[in-house]
């Protein structure tokens, strides 16, 4: 254990190197480990932090160090990922198979990244093994500095709303049968934060079942983040008799725009102004009801309850009901409605749109066309032109750091080949400084949401049919939003653009859990031909696994962070040992042993 005096040390070091050097860090300890909960009425283990289901939030603000210690007191590995924070040329950060080794049971690793440039809603969450579908997340809420304008007016609360559909199974039973090729089923509900339904119908929601109460008060106005942290359905989210502005989504201000309700595919995060201008006769639902099914779904539907000050009862009735409810013509069109803001500012003052990605030539094209599971030599595997992701046992970003051999191939195609399908570790070579055309056409029955980290990307386009090289025309080259998770409807294509401005190997990701966990999912390698020195370097306490092991030595399972941490700089120690020597020069009374 270190001594008070180094503590001190320690501590007046790095506030010396916040005050007069850089960006301030922040430090979080948590412990993931299985707790027990019964969201639905049937008790189960869930993955909680620091004892939380939902997980703590990250609230920080744009450019500040966040150090997070994770203990990981679950029986397996474990690794947590960052959704939508970029970690500019630290993908060691990232939190994915490719770029970490698992943290082991009964250790601990330490992450320490920077939210750079970067404004928003998001959330982290269990990368490994089916483990989010147990739980283990929570919200990260990115400030904009107080120098940058924000294009709404301070809200008077700031509320983190988590989605999910849920199953009573296991997240390891959930994976077994993902495994044999066993469908998921209808889930056993749809929790929010956490928590089951509101008892709205007696025959749908059996008594006893705990419920989020969200209190506001009249006239005012709150921020609601709202995710879909959740396995595989897509949710529409929407509040009895009450307008959503949506101003913000996963770093993105938006055109201002006022909904009714809104669909919310998994993996992906909104911001909405709530203003609280009804007479409160009564309590008001707060409804996430899954999208595209039959009535077979009706019990997997989570409400919890808006709560006036000054309320005159509680909610009843049925539902605020949904037009259209199998229909994805309407969320299509949604979804085009939804567009940035390109006067505003973001985490820089110049507006977002100064940034005018339709005047980019295109370096590199990729069709990336999905397909439901498969058996591929005995096994259930999910593909991506034809090729199921195999994770290496050494990282990929591990592999590349050794120049080890073998591990992975840049092979990647940029269309589906005529070829039967494969398992296999491929990637996508991309170019640096790059601007690269990805379209996504999804052949499966559901709708998929895709993800990738270490950037945002412009959604410009999506629509019902084959992509084919005509439906450029119809792209948005002004004001498509930029964000990191979009929707892909079944049987229709999505067209994003994105500038490969950041070094490092990014997960290009199904967010559908089932889909991903079966190996929808590639990686892109980014390298800038010439030195980097911005690039950070290989982290002094990274865990080394596979062809590395022999690397790793044996941790201590002592809860401390992890040695070798940037958290101060060589200016802090200057100008902490000129300030010892003017306390001892003023009053001579000052001795530390360095």
């Amino acid at each position: 254990m270190p001594s008070l005096s180094s503590w001190f040390f320690t501590t007046l070091l790095c506030f010396l190197d916040v005050t007069f050097a850089g960006d301030p860090f922040v430090f979080f300890d948590w412990t993931v480990s299985y707790t027990t909960a019964s969201p639905l009425g049937v008790k189960q283990k869930v993955i909680g932090i620091n004892g939380q289901f939902p997980g703590p939030t990250l609230n920080v603000t744009t450019n500040w160090n966040v150090v997070v210690n994770v203990k990981n007191n679950l029986d397996e590995p474990l690794l947590l990922t960052w959704n939508g924070i970029q970690h500019r040329k630290n993908s060691w950060q990232d939190g994915v198979s490719g770029t970490n080794c698992p943290i082991p049971a009964g250790w601990n690793w330490t992450y320490e990244f920077q939210v750079k440039d970067q404004i928003g809603s998001f959330f982290y969450f269990p990368s490994l093994n089916f483990q989010r579908a147990a739980g283990g997340y929570g919200g990260i809420i990115v400030n904009n500095r107080p120098v940058i304008p924000v294009p709404f007016g301070l809200p008077d609360g700031d509320i983190t709303i988590f989605l999910s559909d849920w199953y009573t199974r296991s997240h390891k039973e959930l994976r077994k049968d993902v495994e044999n090729g066993v469908d998921l089923g209808v889930p056993d509900g749809v929790l929010i934060n956490g928590l089951g339904p509101y008892r709205y119908d007696d025959n749908l929601v059996p008594n006893g079942i705990s419920y989020q109460i969200i209190n506001v008060e009249p006239g005012k106005t709150y921020r609601l983040r709202v995710h879909n942290v959740g396995i595989s359905t897509s949710l529409n989210f929407r509040i009895q008799n009450h307008n959503l502005l949506l101003v913000e989504t996963e770093g993105s201000y938006t055109i201002q725009q006022n909904y009714t309700n809104m669909d919310i595919h998994v993996g992906q995060s909104y911001s909405f102004l709530v203003t609280m201008d009804q007479n409160a006769s009564t309590d008001y639902y707060i409804v996430a009801s899954p999208r595209f099914v039959n009535s077979s779904w009706a019990r997997a539907t989570g409400v919890s309850i808006l709560h006036y000050s000054n309320s005159q009862g509680p909610a009843s009735g049925p539902l605020p009901s949904l037009m259209g409810e199998d229909d994805p013509s309407f969320s299509i069109n949604q979804a085009r409605s939804i567009r940035w803001n390109v006067s505003a500012g973001a985490a820089r003052p110049n507006p977002q749109g100064s940034f005018k990605y339709g005047d980019i030539t295109v370096t590199d094209v990729y069709v990336i066309l999905n397909r439901p599971p498969e058996l591929i030599n005995g096994k259930w595997r999910t593909t991506l032109n034809g090729i199921s992701y195999l994770p290496p046992s050494t990282p990929l970003k591990l592999a590349q750091q050794f120049n080890i051999l073998g591990v992975y191939k840049l092979d990647f195609p940029n269309r589906l080949m005529n070829r039967p399908p494969k398992v296999d570790t491929s990637l996508i070579n991309g170019t640096y400084r790059g601007f690269m055309e990805i379209i996504f056409q999804n052949n499966d029955t559901t709708v998929q949401t895709y993800h990738l980290d270490g950037y945002a990307f412009f959604v410009v386009g999506m629509d019902f049919g084959v992509w084919t090289e005509n439906s450029r025309s119809t792209y948005n080259k002004w004001d498509g939003v930029a964000r990191c998770t979009t929707q892909v409807f079944p049987g229709a294509w999505t067209a994003i653009l994105v500038s490969l401005d950041n070094a490092g190997i990014w997960n290009l990701r199904a967010e559908n859990l089932n889909s991903w966990y079966l190996g929808q999912e590639v990686y892109v390698q980014v390298v800038n031909p010439e030195k980097d020195n911005n690039e950070n370097t290989l982290p002094d306490n990274a865990i080394y696994c596979g062809l590395l092991s022999s690397l790793q030595k044996d941790q201590s399972h002592k809860f401390q962070f992890s040695v070798g941490s940037p958290f101060c700089s060589n200016s802090g120690m200057m100008l902490f040992m000129l300030f010892l020597a003017l306390l001892e020069s003023l009053f001579g009374i000052w001795s530390v042993e360095l």
